[in-house]
């Protein structure tokens, strides 16, 4: 049987599109996070059997708006965390613009890795091993596993078999929805950043 999985990013904060905020504490959903994700806990049909969310404190407000509509727990899930960006967790992306690392980084995903960070095939690695996990897990119909835009996209690409330097071709917005449809014969894409109607 068939089994469907969700994954969704977290809503909106208000350092998003500004700083790098990676494992960063304290980064919090502000009100239209809030709002995007109670219309996108709407969306989500038929209703899930397990929510999943990164230890990150704006994926687990997240979660737990989600939670709270379908009344449900949230069960944390360290393979659904963001990517760790080492030395860069926390800068300013016009501080980190002229950094020939930086670059380097944006333009050889599969290669190259922050500075005392993880790379993206590393990422790639355990978010595909966790929803796998996931897919061989007979006791799960629906499951929604909240998390940040990387893994995300590293995990798309690789049930699209694309490769990871092509990383901006997949956009992942905030509160939107991306599904991969699960059987016994592997993974298949479904929808990638389904966004929640206005």
């Amino acid at each position: 049987m068939a089994k469907i999985i969700h994954l969704v990013r977290h809503g909106h904060h208000a350092l998003l599109g500004r700083v790098l905020c990676g494992r960063m504490r304290g980064v919090e959903l502000d009100d239209l996070g809030c709002e995007d994700m109670a219309r996108c806990a709407g969306t989500l049909s038929p209703r899930p059997t397990l929510i999943q969310s990164s230890p990150q404190r704006r994926c687990m407000q997240s979660a737990c708006i989600l939670a709270a509509h379908f009344r449900l727990p949230v069960e944390i899930a360290p393979a659904l965390d963001e990517i760790d960006y080492g030395e860069w967790t926390g800068r300013s992306f016009d501080d980190l613009a002229p950094d020939s690392r930086w670059s380097r980084w944006n333009g050889r995903r599969g290669t190259s890795r922050p500075p005392g960070g993880e790379s993206m095939r590393s990422l790639q690695s355990r978010i595909v091993a966790h929803l796998e996990q996931l897919r061989s897990d007979r006791n799960l119909d629906i499951v929604v596993a909240v998390s940040h835009a990387e893994p995300i996209r590293a995990a798309l690409l690789h049930y699209s078999r694309t490769p990871l330097d092509e990383f901006l071709s997949i956009e992942i917005d905030p509160a939107s929805t991306s599904t991969l449809r699960a059987d016994n014969r592997g993974m298949k894409i479904t929808g990638i950043n389904q966004r929640v109607p206005a």
